[in-house]
């Protein structure tokens, strides 16, 4: 079984040092793109994910780089979430710099960008959108990141495992709002369950009242939030405002949601995928580590995908090096991980690339206490038979 490329694994593969370059004989860089919202109003994700993805270039490169290949990194704007210039910069990535493979986020400029990796044979890998919709959109993408329907799932199961009958569901009319409430009624119903109320909103709405109004009158007895940062925040402080007190659940809790609900937050539980350094993770210690240092900041599952995804290709290229292809194709990285779909995983553990090219991993369970999350336990995302 191939192993996941890690930091300790490079060193000791190359015993080469910062500093020393290139051999002649050797191709100069593997160029890898990444699209992400570095403006706009989701520039907090372009700028988590292009540090993770930026720090794990750094190491491979200090590391000698991939059997002396160097890695370089060119990383685009989407604008947080504009198709068009998810496009734009797609053919730029291509046209001006041959890129490869390409890390990409959101669901609107994946699935834009999807057939044009299709007509060019370019690996996809996504770190962060969360739709459904995303699922075969390129027979050269995969996903290492949960995507809203399984969190959404792993939460039901979570409300039923705690005895709760009847849902009320409020979402965006976005792809991933509408994969939240799809899945969460199916599984629901699945369970013997009722849904009570349905409510969507569109992203950035100034006002949910309206919706949060129907919701309390269908009397529910716990709420399914699939609206994302900063509205999750919006949408719980103002169920609690209007005196609901039924648990609210939901896939997202940001910073910024904690900013918006406050104290009102407290109780909130959601799923998510669950990066936390531990002493029997050296890999996931000294990413953290590196990162907290570099950016005075912790990092967040966001980061952590995006440095894995790029250790991910980096592991692809050298399978490929070993078979005397020095600048492999989209298609011959999918190739690769089709074949061996298996990798160590910077959460810790395994992560398996399905045949739907979502990766299984750990998905946490968190409840938020005092305005932060606290780590509640690890949850299925499949109803077992």
């Amino acid at each position: 079984m191939r192993r996941f490329l890690t930091v300790a694994a490079v060193a000791a593969a190359f015993a080469v040092t910062s500093g020393v370059s290139t051999p002649a004989s050797a191709q100069e860089s593997y160029k890898i793109g990444s699209i992400l919202a570095m403006t706009g109003s989701g520039n907090y994700y372009g700028t988590v994910m292009s540090r993770g993805a930026q720090l794990a270039v750094e190491e491979i490169n200090a590391a000698g780089g991939v059997d002396g290949t160097k890695l370089e990194l060119f990383i685009e704007d989407h604008k947080s979430g504009n198709a068009q210039a998810a496009v734009a910069a797609m053919n730029r990535l291509l046209n001006i710099h041959n890129v490869r493979a390409v890390q990409t986020s959101f669901s609107p400029p994946t699935l834009a960008i999807a057939p044009i990796a299709d007509e060019k044979e370019i690996f996809l890998i996504n770190g962060g959108g969360v739709s459904a919709s995303l699922i075969g959109a390129s027979k050269y993408l995969v996903h290492n990141r949960s995507l809203a329907s399984d969190l959404a799932r792993g939460m039901t199961l979570r409300a039923h495992e705690r005895g709760l009958k009847k849902m009320a569901i409020i979402a965006w009319k976005t792809d991933a709002g509408d994969s939240v409430r799809e899945i969460s009624k199916k599984v629901w119903a699945e369970l013997g369950n009722t849904v009570v109320a349905e409510e969507v909103v569109v992203p950035g709405a100034a006002n949910v009242d309206t919706q949060i109004a129907k919701i309390r009158a269908s009397n529910p007895d716990v709420i399914m939030l699939g609206v994302f940062r900063p509205e999750a925040g919006t949408v719980i402080k103002r169920i609690r405002e209007f005196g609901m007190k039924m648990p609210a659940v939901g896939i997202e809790f940001t910073p910024d949601d904690a900013k918006v609900a406050g104290a009102l937050a407290d109780g909130f539980e959601f799923t998510n995928d669950y990066f936390a350094p531990t002493d029997d993770n050296p890999s996931a210690k000294k990413f953290y580590d590196d990162y907290k240092a570099k950016f005075d900041q912790e990092p967040d599952f966001y980061a952590a995908n995006y440095y894995e995804g790029i250790y991910v290709i980096a592991e692809l290229l050298k399978r490929n090096q070993d078979k005397g292809i020095k600048n492999p194709t989209g298609a011959q990285l999918m190739a690769e991980l089709k074949a061996d779909p298996t990798f160590d995983s910077i959460y810790g553990g395994k992560m398996t690339f399905q045949d739907n090219g979502v990766a299984a991993k750990r998905v946490g369970l968190f409840e938020v206490k005092n305005g932060e999350k606290t780590f509640v336990k690890f949850v299925e995302t499949q109803v077992k038979n």
